[in-house]
């Protein structure tokens, strides 16, 4: 199968008068279309970074990125993103906001209305449609954040540590939502967290990333059942991936590096 995302000894490089900072190294990854892959590493190892190569807001320095078969010269039509804060319009109810995507590339209004309502109503937001972003929750307004990166349809959904300024219990219960809104919308998703059960819990793949530069230490097929509740992330083999992937993280404590957080 043809891989919808694909980067080929991609490599990227941050000038700086105090001198270059290198941020990815000879990065190769291939992501087949529908599946929900995450990139797990520490703190600035370059995860952000890659997914801005993947959505055209940054190049290169070598190698390529090819998002549909075509080498990234700009950003790429067909992908939506998500960031770590939901960025909504203060001055835009939740209707108003989800629909600002489509508004801009010209969407016939009848068509992106129902879109956004049934968006709204995936997430779970009936009843908030008219709601302001000061009148909602940390999670409620991340749920509108997902709606208005769908609006548009895309193929792709780019997904920047989304959850990473949620508490705890807000932040598991958004992951179990992803995992069911994902899987009703068949969309291919490159997620980048910090929290490794996270990542267990949501992903088909998780691509373990080294600390700077960033390179590819390992990927790991995740074979769990779905639907991924509490019982099935309770069982060895769930508890088996989480510890392998953070033993990663454990040899690099010891030659000075920090872990990444879980």
């Amino acid at each position: 199968m043809t891989p919808i995302i694909e980067a080929r000894a991609a490599a990227l490089v941050y000038p700086s008068a105090r001198g270059d900072v290198h941020a990815l190294k000879s990065i190769t990854l291939a992501v087949r279309p529908g599946e929900f892959v995450s990139i797990v590493g520490p703190s600035g190892c370059g995860k952000s970074s890659l997914l801005k190569l993947v959505a055209g807001l940054l190049f290169p320095t070598s190698g390529e990125v090819r998002v549909m078969g075509e080498r990234v010269r700009r950003p790429p039509e067909g992908i939506g993103m998500v960031f770590q804060n939901p960025v909504l319009l203060q001055w835009r109810r939740v209707l108003g906001n989800v629909l600002f995507p489509a508004e801009v590339l010209g969407r016939p209004r009848a068509e992106a209305l129902a879109g956004a309502r049934h968006l709204i109503s995936l997430v779970g937001l009936d009843g908030f449609e008219h709601r302001y972003p000061f009148e909602l929750s940390g999670g409620m307004q991340q749920r509108v954040a997902i709606c208005r990166a769908l609006i548009h349809d895309p193929a792709i959904l780019l997904m920047d540590e989304p959850f990473g300024a949620l508490d705890a219990m807000t932040r598991e219960q958004m992951s179990f939502e992803l995992q069911r809104i994902s899987t009703e919308m068949r969309k291919t998703v490159l997620f980048v967290t910090h929290a490794i059960r996270e990542a267990v819990l949501l992903s088909d793949v998780v691509v373990v990333i080294s600390a700077r530069p960033g390179r590819v230490l390992d990927t790991y097929r995740i074979a769990l059942p779905r639907p991924r509740d509490y019982g099935v992330m309770a069982s060895s083999e769930a508890t088996s991936t989480i510890e392998a992937i953070r033993s990663h993280f454990g040899l690099e404590l010891a030659g000075g590096r920090p872990p990444a957080a879980d």
